[in-house]
């Protein structure tokens, strides 16, 4: 995309309702592989690109938001986990059990921004968890994911990073990075367990997705390293 058009369309969108609105399945950004980040939209566009991203992405709730996510087909994406919801929203939903954060390796993510990620397995083992998206509201199934992953990008400042993740960060970076080629996380579930939400609170809130895969009959994914 050329940058002219990439500028008015990142300001088109920051100029409308906030938190941003979330594109949803279906639209064709989701499905492009997105342009890489090279410096188009200058510093201080950029800077409330995030910033915007990181207030949907927060008042959603996720745990990422990826450009494509609101419209934009650029490589950045934003993450986050505090694992406990915020105060004004404990109440609302039930929270995860702590045995069951321990066994998914789910633990607190800090803020940080990811420009032009790329992500990488280490090692062979997976993991199978329910898994849902912001861009495919209301619904989850499991997806089989590299256990620990190495991670190469950059930041919000240009920096270059070189890091490994593992548990649920793993999950996270593989998700949103995803987005960025254009793959939603259905492309990679076991779709008989496609869920609503009201199903996976009510029926598969167990430590691992076992129980589903004998009820709902698909195979655990995380036994087969072909995928």
């Amino acid at each position: 995309m050329k940058t002219g058009i990439l500028v008015d369309l990142v300001e088109k969108l920051l100029s409308g309702p906030r938190p941003l609105p979330i594109v949803c399945a279906g639209d064709p950004v989701l499905r492009r592989p997105a342009t890489s980040y090279e410096g188009q939209l200058g510093a201080e566009r950029l800077a409330r690109l995030v910033e915007a991203m990181k207030e949907s992405m927060r008042a959603a709730p996720g745990v990422g938001l990826a450009a494509p996510q609101v419209g934009i087909p650029l490589r950045l994406a934003v993450i986050e986990d505090p694992v406990e919801l915020p105060p004004e929203l404990r109440g609302t939903r039930p929270e995860m059990p702590v045995e069951v954060r321990e066994v998914r390796g789910r633990v607190p993510l800090p803020f940080r921004v990811l420009v032009n990620p790329l992500y990488e397995s280490v090692g062979e083992r997976r993991a199978a968890f329910f898994e849902g998206c912001l861009s495919v509201p209301g619904w989850q199934a499991v997806v089989a994911r590299h256990a620990h992953v190495r991670l190469r990008g950059e930041d919000e400042a240009g920096r270059s990073f070189d890091e490994e993740f593992s548990g649920w960060p793993a999950r996270i970076v593989q998700h949103e990075t995803d987005h960025l080629d254009g793959t939603l996380y259905l492309d990679r579930a076991e779709l008989r367990s496609l869920a609503t939400h009201e199903a996976v609170a009510e029926h598969w809130q167990q430590a691992t997705p076992a129980d589903a895969a004998l009820a709902l009959g698909f195979p655990l994914p995380e036994l087969r390293l072909d995928r």
